[in-house]
């Protein structure tokens, strides 16, 4: 009787073990997009930081780049947040803003904190209370890519540094150079094919009107109307339109690879830091990297780029730092980033991409983050911001008139903003 009841028991422990086991898991929800090779890579981080912490369950989420923010949108409607979440850099604000970040230096360790440069502490940083809310391994930033071949042929002076940039004159007289060239279909690649349902046309164009002299919104008393249908972003506008017009720019029908395509049919490229992998595979030496132009009297370039941040509703805020912290020094995936020409955000990360070291391909990249970078907005009306200008421009580039598309944008920007009684504390702290 003695032995049976022994067995019993030993039998019903055996039995009972491992749904014990499984409940005391500790399950953390990770919200992301990327493309395969990335998703892949978070993947297979999330293996080996369960392999280390068999005590935790990383789940993930995944949204598509074109629709993420309007997933994010149905979780917040849902009340159904991650613990962690991606997150563009522009649209942190207006996260803060919401609610929905908790800061996060008490949860990354600090040599990571201690790691960051400049542009990754500011992209991460909320500009009312100045406290960190994300962080990343990347930052990001848009040349201007060229082939050899064609510049050669044309005589184009080869910028060596973000201060011996091109003037506006230069480039456009490159362009109609490039567009009387034997085997050049575009001058420029633009990347249109990336649509407006992306970043891109803010992220990317921008920078070219901040070039010019003006702004999408005035950032001391946070109103649109005078700053983005000034008479500056009218032109400038009215300048990127003249280049589709006259057949210059790759149209959006055209895709987004047509620098390095077969035959390079296009001579030069307004691309991101991430073309260059993939650019150098097909075009080997072929290919230059060069500063974005001056079309005013000073440079201006992008960055911000999608960083990692911890929900204020999450119930392990320390685990989801410890994984946040985990991804950012895993040697594997920096090998991968590094790969894709990730453009470093933290100084080791830096110091083991040799594509952004001085002499690098990419050190021009690397140089223009601390003399010619501005952060889109950062405002909790970014959102409206975005949609308003990305608009504006598909509407110029499809023949419409600058100033009309302008002041339009330039209206429902300010609209939203006293929509939401100036977004307080936004405007008082002036």
């Amino acid at each position: 009787m003695g032995n049976r009841l022994l067995w019993s028991l030993i039998l019903s422990s055996t039995m009972i073990a491992p749904w014990a086991q499984a409940a005391e898991k500790t399950a953390i929800q990770v919200m992301h997009q990327g493309d395969p090779g990335f998703v892949a890579a978070y993947g297979k981080v999330a293996e080996r930081f369960e392999a280390a912490n068999p005590d935790i369950d990383v789940q993930f989420i995944y949204a598509p780049h074109d629709a993420y923010n309007e997933k994010f949108s149905a979780a917040v409607m849902a009340k159904q947040l991650p613990d962690v979440m991606e997150l563009d850099a522009p649209f942190l604000a207006n996260y803060v803003w919401s609610g929905y970040l908790q800061p996060i230096k008490p949860l990354i360790d600090k040599d990571l904190l201690d790691d960051m440069t400049e542009s990754n502490i500011a992209q991460g940083t909320y500009p009312i209370d100045k406290d960190l809310y994300a962080i990343g391994l990347t930052d990001s930033s848009v040349v201007l890519y060229g082939n050899k071949k064609y510049l050669e042929a044309i005589g184009a002076r080869i910028p060596k540094s973000v201060d011996d940039a091109w003037t506006r004159e230069e480039f456009e007289s490159y362009l109609e150079k490039l567009s009387k060239l034997d085997g050049v279909k575009w001058p420029i690649d633009t990347f249109r094919g990336y649509g407006i349902k992306t970043e891109w046309i803010t992220y990317a164009y921008g920078p070219i009107l901040q070039s010019a002299g003006c702004d999408l919104i005035d950032r001391k008393v946070w109103k649109s109307e005078g700053t983005l249908d000034s008479d500056a972003c009218v032109d400038a506008l009215a300048m990127m339109q003249k280049w589709v017009k006259n057949g210059w720019v790759v149209p959006q029908s055209a895709g987004t690879n047509q620098f390095f395509a077969e035959g390079n049919p296009a001579a030069l490229a307004l691309g991101g830091h991430w073309v260059y992998a993939e650019a150098a595979a097909t075009m080997k030496d072929n290919i230059v990297v060069m500063p974005l132009p001056k079309f005013g009297a000073k440079g201006a370039s992008p960055d911000g780029t999608w960083i990692w941040a911890i929900t204020k509703t999450s119930k392990h805020p320390d685990i989801s730092g410890k994984f946040i912290s985990f991804l950012l020094k895993d040697k594997e995936f920096r090998a991968y980033v590094a790969s894709q020409s990730g453009y470093p955000g933290l100084k080791s990360f830096a110091a083991e991409s040799p594509l952004y070291a001085d002499g690098g391909p990419m050190a021009i990249a690397f140089e223009q983050a601390s003399k010619t970078a501005v952060a889109r907005p950062p405002h909790p009306a970014y959102p409206t911001i975005t949609s308003a200008f990305m608009q504006a421009v598909d509407e110029v580039f499809n023949g419409g008139d600058a100033k009309e598309a302008l002041t339009s944008a330039a209206e429902k920007i300010d609209q939203d903003i006293e929509d939401n009684d100036g977004y307080p504390p936004f405007g008082d702290e002036q």
